[in-house]
């Protein structure tokens, strides 16, 4: 399905990230992988080596406008072009009320998930124009829908990210590129994990689902290939909750 495309993924050493690296890779795709965890990012690496994947590791900080642009140029001259795109990498911080809320928490949380995200979108889409086409994913939560209390950086980064999406798909939908964004709910990756640990906040978590359980960070992966794929050519500036029913109630 993605044969002779080349796709890059940010925060791709762990979780979604990396579910939906290997997902690229196992339709046919080159795939770049990067994240700010060396360690991490080239375990990805080596397991998409292992499947006979093409591709290479990137470490870049999407905090950094200067590392988004040398990690788009470092696919452009590795394979010459980029036409996926998959901006994962994001950030969660330790739960206040909104008016007790860390200003370095509140920054911290805010250049990572949504200027993070900007970033990419300025490096990611001139390379995509030079081949008239691409398509760009942007991983923002169910939290880009709906409030939650004690986490505001995270709900106002999530809800950015999705405005962010659609403002971007109105700028490049004539010129052949497509964005879209995703919005998991709870997933069982390292980001939630601390909170797993707890019988009775795991049992809540579940509860917010109607579907019974807790989500798979493949299930998003397969989502996020298909959003990525000709099969989706019609779709842009579109947000997909895949969150169990939890946006239903």
């Amino acid at each position: 399905m993605l044969a002779n495309t080349v796709a890059l993924v940010t925060g791709a050493g762990s979780g979604i990230g990396r579910a939906v690296a290997l997902a690229y890779g196992r339709e046919g795709a080159k795939v770049v992988v990067s994240d700010l965890n060396e360690a991490s990012g080239k375990e990805t690496m080596s397991l998409l080596q292992e499947a006979g994947v093409d591709g290479c590791f990137v470490r870049a900080d999407v905090s950094e406008p200067d590392d988004c642009q040398r990690l788009t140029d470092a696919a452009l001259s590795q394979y010459g072009q980029l036409n996926i795109a998959c901006n994962n990498a994001g950030i969660a911080r330790s739960s206040s009320p909104t008016a007790q809320t860390d200003l370095d928490c509140w920054r911290q949380v805010i250049d990572v998930n949504l200027s993070g995200v900007f970033y990419c979108l300025r490096a990611q889409i001139p390379a995509m124009l030079r081949h008239g086409s691409g398509s760009i994913v942007n991983i923002a939560s169910i939290l880009g829908s709906v409030g939650q209390a004690g986490v505001a950086p995270y709900v106002a980064s999530k809800h950015g990210v999705v405005g962010l999406t659609q403002a971007a798909s109105l700028d490049y939908a004539a010129q052949g590129i497509r964005v879209n964004a995703v919005g998991p709910g709870f997933i069982e990756t390292p980001l939630i994990a601390h909170r797993l640990q707890d019988e009775p906040t795991r049992r809540d978590l579940i509860s917010r689902h109607p579907i019974g359980r807790l989500g798979q960070a493949e299930e998003v992966a397969e989502l996020v290939v298909w959003l990525s794929s000709p099969k989706a050519s019609f779709v842009t500036g579109s947000y997909y909750p895949i969150d169990g029913g939890y946006l239903s109630r």
